[in-house]
Order: C-alpha cells, then structure tokens, then sequence
C-alpha cells in the first residue's frame, strides 16, 4: 500500500456494472489531499500514456520555504545559498545572523535582490530579514524571457558596430546592465524550469513539456553566454582608443553574419523550420573557420602589436558568439523533432 510521497503501490482494476472501469485510491493521498465523497479529483492523461491525479480543491500553489544561519556559512558565500533557494524555487527564504554581522550580509542580501527579479523583503530586523518572491512562476511566458534577452543582446550587439563606425561611445555606457539584466532574465528561466519540473500545474500554464521546458533552459543559457563576449567586445571597443578596428576589416566583418544567422533562429522558435535552421547553422561554421583562420593569421605576427592584441580578443568574442548561436541552433532543432516525435505501442 502506498503510504506516502514516494511509495509505489499496485492496484487492480475493477469493472462495475458492465460498463465502468473503477480504480480505489490509497486513504493516506485521500487525507492527505482533504477529499471527501463526491469531490472532484483531475485526471490528466500524459503523452507517456501514464495518469496523473490530482485535487480539485486543494490548491495547487505550494509555498517553498527556507532558513539560512547565514553565520554558519562559509566567508563571502551567503550570496551563494540564496542564489542556490531562488534556481530550486524556494518561494520564502529567512535569514538568520547575528547583529554584530548585519551590514556584512546585508549587502550581499543587495546583490542577490539586484540579480534576480521578483524577491523583495517582506520583514527585516538588526538579526534576520525575510524575502518573499511576488512573481508566480506559471505567469510569465518563457518565450518572454528570451525575446528579452536576445532584445539586449542584439541592441548591445548593434551599438558595438554603430561606435566602430564612428557613432559616440555613451551608446555603450550601459552596457553593464544590459548584460546585467540578460544574467537575471538566464536566472528566471532556471528557476521558472525548476518549478515547472516539480509543479505539473505550472508546466501546463506554461505550456511546456518537462524536455521542452530543458532546452528552453539551454536556449537561455546560449544566450547568456554569448552576451557574456558581447560584453567583452563592448569593454575593448570602449578602451580602443584610436586602434584600427573598422567594420570593412576582419573580425568585425563577421558579426553581421552573427546578426543574421541569429535573428533567423530567433524566428526559427516559433517557425521551426529545419532548412532555415541548418542554414544558420551553417554561416555560423563557415564565420568561426574565417575567424579562426584571421587568428592564425595574427598569431604568424611576430610583432605582436597593441592594436593585433585587441582585433585578437575581438575575433574571439565574435568567433564564440557564432559557437553558441550554433549550440542554440542545435537546441532548436531539439525541441523540433521531439514535437514530431511519435510514440507507438
């Protein structure tokens, strides 16, 4: 008999009055779930052919909490742990120290507020604070949160090119939270994946299967990454200086094949068509062989002067983001074909 989250129970099938197949359910998951006779109970029937009940009246929103002796930890790492709550989905996070160690923690406590979105501080005395995350994960599309990241990657991307080509460089003074905000949008991604995994109700409202629900996470990821180099190229466009670095001049004549090749896969989110994908995939290939050829190039150099050093660096920003814009590719067609996958018995 199952009694309780975890145990597997095997129970028959009964046929009642010719024409009903009837199946009695464990009294500990009734109790449990606060059924009486005649309540409703949700059947959903998966793609994997398994059932899943649940309770009508029982709310489907579960409060996750956690306490944090922030003394306890290890130096500079309470920053860490709430990082660690907020990807597991942790919904009431209590920290705990002592008075003499607030402002210490309290600023790390900042941090973590600044990186993430949806957590304020609900209670705050001189030895505990309380956070409470406000944003319902089943809300927010996830499809919002990239066309977001993929918005500041692309901006920043385009103000990186506009400055190379003479534009001011106050286009790139905030350049920092852009890639700031595209870190916390990867993050809610990660936390909305993880509650989706463990809460069926929210996997439904999002509209994702737990494999979708994955590669959307990954999808995420390649996008953080590449605003990562995005980033790096803006802080070497930002000290060049007078430096020759020209758009009619490698690397940089390859970012434009970078900006095509992943607004078309932006596209191929929704779309999904694997000739377009495969194309894209494929102009990022052939840019990381000419970037990597150029590097060669540079590297033959034995004066290895500032100004090489600097189209060095560039062209191995611009020689990642085609890498993992491939990888986003390749997630894509991912999520393609386990849409048409088709399961036989």
């Amino acid at each position: 008999m199952a009694y309780g989250p975890g145990d597997i129970d095997i129970r028959k099938v009964q046929l009642t009055g010719g024409s009903t197949y009837t199946l009695s359910l464990p009294k500990p998951w009734v109790d449990e779930m606060g059924l009486s006779p005649r309540d409703g109970v949700r059947v959903d029937w998966r793609p994997s052919g398994a059932l899943r009940l649940s309770s009508i009246s029982k709310s489907d929103k579960q409060q996750k909490r956690v306490s944090i002796d922030a003394d306890s930890l290890p130096v500079d790492s309470l920053h860490d742990h709430l990082m660690g709550a907020y990807l597991a989905g942790v919904d009431h996070i209590i920290i705990k120290f002592l008075s003499t160690s607030e402002r210490k923690f309290r600023k790390q406590i900042r941090r973590f507020l600044r990186n993430t979105r949806g957590f304020e501080i609900m209670e705050e005395s001189e030895s505990s604070v309380e956070l409470l995350c406000l944003l319902n994960a089943a809300e927010m599309p996830l499809n919002a949160s990239i066309n977001r990241m993929y918005s500041q990657l692309s901006s920043l991307v385009r103000d990186i090119a506009s400055v190379i080509d003479g534009d001011e460089i106050t286009l790139l003074e905030d350049a920092d939270e852009r890639e700031s905000e595209v870190d916390a949008l990867s993050y809610l991604v990660e936390r909305q994946v993880s509650i989706a995994l463990d809460m069926h109700v929210v996997a439904t409202s999002l509209k994702l299967g737990r494999n979708q629900a994955v590669e959307y996470s990954n999808l995420a990821r390649a996008l953080e990454r590449m605003m990562d180099h995005a980033l790096i190229m803006a802080n070497l466009v930002k000290t060049a200086e007078s430096t020759n670095v020209e758009l009619s001049k490698p690397p940089i004549t390859q970012l434009p094949v970078w900006q095509q090749a992943i607004k078309q896969l932006m596209i191929n989110i929704r779309v999904r068509n694997s000739h377009e994908i495969e194309e894209s995939r494929h102009l990022l290939k052939a840019a990381q062989n000419n970037l990597t050829q150029y590097e060669e190039e540079l590297m033959k150099n034995k004066k290895f002067a500032r100004s090489t050093l600097l189209d060095f660096k560039i062209s191995e920003s611009i020689r990642r983001l085609c890498a993992y814009a491939r990888d986003f590719g390749e997630i894509l067609l991912n999520i393609k074909l386990y849409d048409e996958m088709i399961i036989e018995r």
